[in-house]
């Protein structure tokens, strides 16, 4: 089998390789990075210099909010209402208020500000209901002196 019509290789033939080589890892690399562009829309921490700095502050507020002994959770409902449940030792936790938002993952919708209602069986309900989609919803529940805070994923 002859892949050189006269069967030699000459530079001709290197530069060929070469610049097809190059033009292949080119393309893809153009195209992973329009991809990864595309596709994230935000940043994680914005400072990280500040996030270090706060680092165990964070931690602690994490370990007094463990230690509340509350059981949060929050669930969307058909008719896409947010209702979260907050219970200590079993039973719900009456006289909790909370606020929140309602973030987009991708940051491709407009947040949407949640407002929380308190029903007969002691839960919480938002006062308006969520676009469909995906949301990150980021709650903070108080009773009195006590902050809950949380994030939970809801479609």
């Amino acid at each position: 089998m002859k892949i050189l019509a006269n069967g030699k290789f000459t530079g001709w033939h290197m530069t060929a390789i070469l610049v097809s080589f190059f033009a292949i890892v080119m393309a893809v690399n153009f195209y992973m990075a329009r991809m990864a562009l595309g596709t994230f829309g935000g940043t994680v921490v914005d400072n990280s210099y500040v996030a270090s700095q706060n680092y165990n502050r964070w931690l602690a507020e994490g370990d007094k909010q463990d230690g509340l002994g509350w059981a949060v959770n929050a669930v969307l409902t058909a008719d896409r209402f947010v209702v979260i449940d907050v219970q200590k030792d079993g039973r719900p936790l009456r006289g909790a208020t909370a606020i929140g938002d309602a973030v987009h993952p991708l940051g491709r919708a407009v947040d949407q500000p949640l407002a929380f209602e308190a029903t007969p069986d002691g839960k919480l309900v938002s006062t308006t209901a969520l676009p469909v989609g995906r949301w990150n919803v980021q709650i903070s529940v108080r009773q009195s002196a006590d902050i809950y805070k949380f994030v939970e994923q809801l479609q």
